[in-house]
């Protein structure tokens, strides 16, 4: 076993080096290379086995060159998105860090958006998570907010102040995991209307509201019912959004949903503009941490990095504007939130992902694919085998 030089990791290569793991320069040497993200087109070695997020699974068109070179390479691609058990289950993810370090960025960024105004708030005192020195640096600086939430109350202008949530998995959980360090009253969406224009609610708490499909999508059919399987087999052909009954109410929007284009979105750009056509709505930020471009939240027109990592969906021009200034939606859309907290990130996947590891390394890649020796588990993750698409995911060769 060796690991990769590398001077950006938050574990040096020092300290590799003290727990005896060789550390050089390149891998090719190696039969099994375990990534993260995707690998840079020309480091695909013949015949090699490789471990990564790859981002094809969609045939995302930006990654679709990196696979046609693993294909001529006659490499062997395991995915980690598609690690799952028996009922369809992820069992390697960063979600719930995406969440932590997303919920963070996106309080910060209301705080950021509502400086521009010229409202004094309570989250100006919070700074981008990727400036702290770990997640409960951040953590105690939130505990003081809620200490000013509870003594004097959110600001008059942004009463009450209500986070949705899209979505309920781990993503959401991070995230709602960080505002629940926050003086918090959850409702059900039901109740949202009613709270948005009752005057006597409680300046001392922000609202919470988290959204599951029942509440995103209607049938299209007059005096159908919801049902959920049926909802994700038949998508937006029988369902339509039904979001829009709670856009006006949301000072925040926190997108935590899994979407492709089977389904409704939440935001499309016509509501976007519709909303801010008529002077500043309530909504000020939506904090996209699935990160689709173009998908749930149609406004979300790029991804952003942690050192630029917010725009104004400019709802005029249809343009992406670097910062917190603009007419429309402040966008933060980090995809790679989990850097941002980079030891809990890492200490966390190698603890799931150990496990599977020695399966890795006992299997035989000579043989044919009927006969490679892998649990179910890894057996779902393997998008390529000695250069060709697997059955499952055959559905590929149309991207390529």
């Amino acid at each position: 076993m060796v690991v990769q030089s590398s001077p950006y990791r938050a574990f040096s290569d020092d300290a590799f080096s003290r727990e005896g793991v060789p550390v050089q320069e390149d891998v090719n040497d190696c039969d099994i290379i375990f990534g993260i993200k995707e690998m840079p087109k020309d480091v695909f070695q013949t015949g090699k086995i490789y471990i990564f997020f790859s981002h094809v699974i969609k045939g995302q068109s930006y990654n679709m060159p990196m696979l046609a070179r693993m294909m001529s390479r006659k490499a062997t691609l395991f995915d980690y998105e598609k690690i799952m058990d028996d009922q369809g289950r992820r069992l390697i993810f960063f979600g719930r860090h995406a969440g932590l370090a997303g919920m963070v960025n996106t309080l910060w960024s209301l705080g950021e958006r509502l400086t521009v105004e010229g409202t004094a708030n309570p989250f100006a005192r919070l700074r981008q998570m990727r400036t702290y020195r770990s997640l409960a640096e951040a953590e105690a600086v939130l505990r003081d907010i809620a200490d000013e939430v509870q003594a004097k109350g959110v600001p008059e202008s942004l009463h009450p102040l209500i986070i949705g949530f899209a979505g309920y998995g781990n993503v959401s959980a991070g995230a709602q995991e960080v505002l629940d360090l926050l003086p918090v009253k959850e409702i059900p969406p039901e109740k949202l209307a009613a709270l948005a224009s009752d005057p006597s609610a409680s300046r001392n708490f922000i609202y919470k509201v988290v959204f599951k499909e029942e509440h995103c999508v209607r049938p299209r059919a007059a005096n159908a019912k919801f049902d959920l399987q049926d909802y994700y087999r038949h998508g937006k052909d029988k369902y339509e959004s039904a979001f829009d009954a709670y856009l006006d109410h949301l000072t925040v929007l926190v997108n935590c949903v899994y979407w492709d284009d089977r389904y409704p979105r939440l935001i499309t750009l016509e509501q976007c503009r519709k909303m801010w056509k008529s002077g500043r709505p309530k909504l000020r930020v939506i904090g996209d941490i699935s990160c689709d471009i173009g998908g749930a939240v149609e406004c979300t027109l790029k991804s952003t990095d942690p050192g630029n990592p917010v725009y104004v969906f400019e709802t005029a021009t249809g343009k992406a504007i670097d910062g917190f200034e603009g007419d429309g939606p402040v966008m933060m859309a980090v995809d790679i939130l989990p850097t941002e907290i980079p030891r809990e990130s890492s200490e966390y996947f190698s603890s799931v992902l150990k496990p599977f590891i020695p399966h890795f390394i006992d299997a035989d890649y000579s043989v044919p694919l009927e006969q490679l020796n892998l649990p179910p588990e890894l057996k779902r993750a393997l998008i390529l085998y000695q250069g060709e698409l697997t059955p499952d995911f055959k559905y590929l060769e149309k991207f390529l």
